[in-house]
């Protein structure tokens, strides 16, 4: 398809000069895929104790390691901003192209948001605690009753903060990430260690839930895990602020699986073996478990890490999503104007603006509702990525790749097929709001491309044109 009718150059690109190294890029990795062992408890009493920790050490092997190894190969090809985006449209052409960017940016929408959301429902009962109280006498209960006009402009304000954040540059995001992270993984050791030393149960029994059918059990426990181990591929949109990215992007992947195996395994392996309680355990389980295991001060650093997590995730998630309307910019599938840095800091502190608008607007329903929705756009961009390394190994044999995925042919239909096949469970598994918007979103996709088309002109630069 000719991307240049009526004779108009595509617009300037404008690079993005600030980079970090390999530490602060495993850390914005953990953050984005990991955050800590929060969010996932409820598997244990979906799926059984036994049957989850399965889970939580099988599925990386089924689903997250066939995805680092797809985007390890794709970006040691075309280690380019923009990442899996770029690596679509450079196997498939424009239209499956900017398929990739909108669906990554739009559902991005919601998982933004909803780290809002989850923001503002952990410090509820603080605020109400401890807060209220003490403005109540100079705003008076008018003010106190609007709540839903509190939290959200709580989500906003938390929100804004990490795109500030961005604004500033990779360079502070990396950091900012490294320190939480950190902070995040004390009072996770803490627990391990006190947990081991109160071990009374075996953390496997039961194997599944009694009385329940097997395969309800297996299907509801493996889509919650899988959702944990996702986003492997979805920091390749920062690798050109990233030194010698086609190296230092596969080096940080292979420490992502067995840092988050860990992360997921050991904290709930060990406070279950503690207390045994597999049967009351439900979101956010962790922290009573900890006060449980550790006392007061146990259970008041894991809350505060848990919270913290979620500032962490929203960080990284902020950076990668970002990245894609400015790269989708450069290559005119969206306003110009969304394709330029920031003058000072060289970021693009317009395309975070606009994004950061668009997910305060959003903030306005339940975590629930806003995740299901996405997963579907996640889906979606992890299949064509995956779809991707194919095509571009027939497509482009002989292009130079510092990485290639082991095993020839055998390697790349492991990587490929076997988690497509993950895919079709998880959207089997799909909740009823899941099913009925998720279609929704991902059909407007092709329905948008068709009107930007006849808009906007399409740059004729692509992703491979733009290796170095």
């Amino acid at each position: 398809m000719s991307n240049s009718a009526a004779g108009e150059q595509p617009p300037a690109r404008v690079k993005i000069t600030k980079q970090i190294g390999l530490l602060p890029l495993i850390f914005l990795f953990y953050a984005y895929t990991t955050g800590g062992p929060f969010g996932y408890e409820e598997v244990f009493v979906r799926s059984g104790p036994g049957m989850a920790l399965l889970f939580l050490v099988v599925v990386p092997f089924l689903w997250s390691v066939p995805m680092s190894l797809a985007a390890a190969e794709l970006n040691s090809l075309l280690p380019v901003e923009g990442g899996f985006y770029r690596w679509a449209r450079a196997a498939f052409g424009d239209f499956w192209g900017f398929l990739a960017g909108w669906w990554n940016w739009t559902g991005t929408f919601l998982l933004n948001s909803s780290y809002g959301v989850l923001f503002v429902d952990y410090v509820r009962p603080y605020v109400r605690e401890y807060v209220t109280p003490l403005i109540r006498p100079y705003v008076g209960e008018e003010v106190l009753s609007a709540t839903k006009l509190w939290e959200w402009l709580g989500a906003a304000v938390f929100l804004w903060l990490l795109a500030y954040v961005n604004i500033r540059g990779i360079q502070v995001a990396g950091w900012v990430a490294t320190i939480l992270q950190l902070v995040i993984l004390v009072p996770v050791v803490w627990l391990c260690v006190a947990a081991l030393l109160n071990w009374q149960h075996n953390p496997f029994q039961p194997f599944v839930p009694p009385e329940r059918p097997f395969f309800s059990v297996f299907g509801a426990g493996l889509a919650l895990v899988m959702w944990n181990y996702a986003g492997y591929e979805q920091l390749s949109t920062v690798a050109g602020e990233v030194k010698h990215p086609e190296r230092t992007y596969v080096r940080a992947l292979a420490w992502m699986t067995p840092i988050a195996i860990l992360t997921y395994v050991l904290p709930p392996l060990t406070a279950l073996a503690a207390l045994g309680n597999w049967s009351e355990w439900k979101t956010g389980m962790l922290v009573p478990a900890a006060r449980a295991i550790g006392g007061e001060a146990l259970g008041a650093a894991l809350l505060a890490a848990s919270i913290i997590s979620i500032a962490s995730l929203s960080n990284s998630t902020i950076l990668s999503t970002t990245r894609m309307p400015f790269a989708m910019a450069q290559d005119g599938y969206l306003p110009r104007w969304l394709a330029s840095v920031h003058p000072r800091y060289g970021t693009p502190a317009r395309a975070i603006a606009v994004s950061t608008v668009i997910y305060c607007a959003v903030a306005v329903t339940s975590v629930v509702n806003l995740v299901t929705i996405y997963i579907w756009t996640r889906i979606a961009t992890s299949l064509v990525t995956l779809l991707a390394a194919w095509r571009l190994r027939r497509k482009l044999p002989h292009a130079p790749r510092s990485f290639r995925i082991p095993g020839e042919k055998l390697g790349l239909a492991y990587t490929v097929i076997v988690p497509m096949i993950l895919f079709g469970v998880g959207l089997y598994h799909s909740d009823a709001v899941a099913l009925r918007y998720g279609p929704w979103l991902l059909g407007a996709g092709p329905v948008v491309y068709l009107v930007i088309r006849w808009v906007l002109r399409l740059a004729p630069v692509s992703a491979v044109q733009e290796r170095k």
